[in-house]
């Protein structure tokens, strides 16, 4: 029998999302929260979101990524839930016509988009009046510590000066950045209100396998909650999540 996907117990991105979407169910009188997930490719975020319950819509580029998606939504369970479209978003008006999101997804998007404020007013867009927009980026900080420790401190110099966050022309993301940067990025314009910035993961991904001693996953989450939104360690996240809202 398939078991369907679920997100691990100390990921406070989506316990945040879950809170979002309890909140959409709501506002819609129990029907399933609309979810538009852009650059989803394979389902990472998709095929949790829909076994909970949710109306999932993929946009992604690759063809090969939205075969895999539509593979693991049928392993899961969930395919009725799940709906891929081939496009970008450059052109997400056209892939998705004038359908309203109660959660627009962009997750790992900004990194590689060649106009990122463009991309926050396509997915600012997408989302209906008092809608979510949740946005994961690449941290810069985060690139620099990892280069310290690496003893490449050509590239930890480069990343922590270039407005862009980018260590050299070999690096493969356009783009990281800094807390300030995303919540200056995102709410230009006056489309989305940032409600809420916080680390991904920031110290769960530390914690060495076979450390943890049974049953103490709790109080890793209850750590983890704490550092996701506490200066600096927030900060020096691997990726910042973004939560903002169109206003209605």
């Amino acid at each position: 029998m398939s078991r369907a996907a679920s997100f691990a117990p100390v990921d406070v991105v989506a316990r945040t999302l879950r809170v979002e979407l309890t909140a959409a169910r709501a506002r819609r009188d129990g029907a399933a929260p609309r979810v538009l997930d852009v650059g989803g490719g394979s389902g990472t975020w998709a095929v949790p979101l829909a076994a909970d319950g949710c109306e999932v819509t993929v946009v992604d580029s690759s063809a090969n990524a939205l075969a895999v998606l539509q593979s693991r939504a049928r392993e899961s369970g969930v395919a009725a839930g799940v709906r891929a479209v081939q496009g970008d978003v450059d052109a997400l008006a056209d892939a998705v016509g004038d359908t309203e999101a109660d959660l627009v997804l962009g997750h790992g998007l900004l990194e590689y988009v060649d106009d990122p404020a463009e991309a926050c007013r396509a997915l600012a867009g997408a989302a209906a009046p008092g809608g979510a927009v949740s946005l994961l980026v690449a941290g810069r900080f985060a690139a620099v510590l990892s280069r310290v420790v690496a003893g490449r401190l050509v590239e930890a110099r480069q990343v922590l000066v270039d407005p862009t966050g980018r260590w050299g022309p070999g690096d493969p993301l356009r783009r990281r950045m800094d807390v300030e940067e995303i919540r200056t990025l995102v709410e230009a314009g006056g489309r989305l209100a940032v409600e809420r910035v916080q680390g991904h993961r920031v110290l769960a991904d530390l914690v060495p396998d076979g450390v943890l001693e049974s049953g103490s996953s709790d109080p890793l989450a209850e750590l983890e909650d704490i550092a996701a939104g506490t200066p600096p360690l927030r900060d020096m996240a691997a990726r910042l999540h973004v939560l903002a809202r169109r206003p209605g």
